[in-house]
């Protein structure tokens, strides 16, 4: 079995080291790899970005394979099964959040890579050939839907869904405005679309124009440092999904909603600043997600099945990882790197 190690300057160690326990316990789902989406959280970890990486560090949080072992007590998957693992893969299983399905809430919640389980042992991620995860972090992943493209939505899919449903999006005819065409954005747009939203991309690049709107089917396209572009915009939007990393005003969106429109912040700048009065004289709501909990990534996963609803993806090999995740940085992707895990590790 391989795993792909990163150490801290991005140099790729091959290691027969394998992912979590080795051991598969009565509620544990054993899966083989076959693909693993790369995210921009790979980056920040694998380069220390939050201080706290754990060297030798094995990456990827969007993770899908095929059953290859199920414990005792395991009653919903079987061997042969295709399957998901997200961005984490243990919580007390029994706070109000857990309770409520919302486990990446708990305080004891686990991630897939660069966490500490229960008994001691650093997890590593999906950049490997196989995972032995709980059961209830384990997800279906329907007939017919193609691994490579199911990756994704693993996080991509879910940060930009649990919103969506949170606050009640999915009402047809309604606006939706995007910030940034990345791997999130693209996941909102192909939602909205679903969904029966009118849809207005927002980005700095007027390269992204034919993408955001021919490829992907947005309704409207603005350059967001048009400021023409964007007063014509004032008050008309039901909701915002702001998926942009990059500290930008957050000011000029708010102004675009309608009264009670709702901004959602699924990425994070360094900062953000806000006049109060765009808040308060609109009856706006500003508000954060990030990942969502074992019942809507679920539900997320069977709705895009339902609804042919599929990520756009690059497909690499694990050996062009460094050069992936640079390109990554310099926002050159469209719009997801998945990793062909299954032909990476063949002799």
């Amino acid at each position: 079995m391989g795993t792909v190690m990163l150490g801290q300057h991005g140099i790729l160690l091959e290691s027969c080291h394998r992912t979590n326990s080795s051991a598969v316990r009565s509620d544990d789902v054993s899966l083989r790899i076959t693909h693993c989406g790369v995210c921009y959280a790979d980056v920040a970890w694998t380069r220390n970005m939050l201080h706290n990486s754990m060297y030798p560090l094995v990456p990827g949080h969007e993770i899908a394979g095929v059953v290859t072992e199920v414990g005792s007590e395991v009653k919903i998957f079987k061997v042969g099964d295709h399957v998901g693992v997200g961005t984490y893969v243990n919580s007390c299983q029994d706070c109000e959040n857990c309770n409520g399905f919302l486990e990446n809430h708990c305080s004891k919640n686990v991630f897939t890579f660069n966490g500490v389980d229960a008994d001691g042992s650093v997890t590593k991620g999906g950049y490997s050939s196989h995972i032995v995860v709980h059961q209830r972090y384990c997800f279906k992943i329907p007939d017919g839907y193609p691994l490579a493209k199911a990756a994704p939505l693993l996080c991509a899919g879910i940060t930009v869904y649990t919103p969506m449903m949170r606050h009640n999006m999915k009402q047809p005819g309604k606006s939706l405005g995007v910030i940034g065409l990345g791997g999130l954005g693209h996941m909102a747009v192909k939602f909205g679309k679903a969904f029966g939203l009118k849809v207005t991309v927002f980005s700095t690049s007027e390269s992204k124009r034919e993408e955001a709107t021919s490829l992907l089917g947005a309704h409207n396209f603005v350059l967001s440092s048009d400021e023409n572009q964007m007063e014509t915009l004032k008050g008309s939007l039901h909701f915002i999904l702001d998926t942009t990393s990059a500290d930008h005003p957050l000011d000029p969106y708010l102004s675009l909603l309608k009264v009670g429109g709702v901004m959602v912040l699924l990425s994070f700048p360094s900062e953000i600043k806000v006049h109060p009065a765009n808040l308060n004289l609109g009856a706006r709501c500003l508000s954060g997600s990030v990942t969502g909990g074992t019942k809507d990534t679920q539900e997320m996963i069977n709705f895009c099945a339902a609804n042919k609803i599929y990520p756009e993806i690059e497909m690499i090999k694990i050996n062009y990882i460094n050069e992936a995740l640079q390109r990554l940085i310099g926002r050159d992707v469209r719009f997801r790197f998945v990793i062909d895990i299954e032909n990476s590790f063949k002799q």
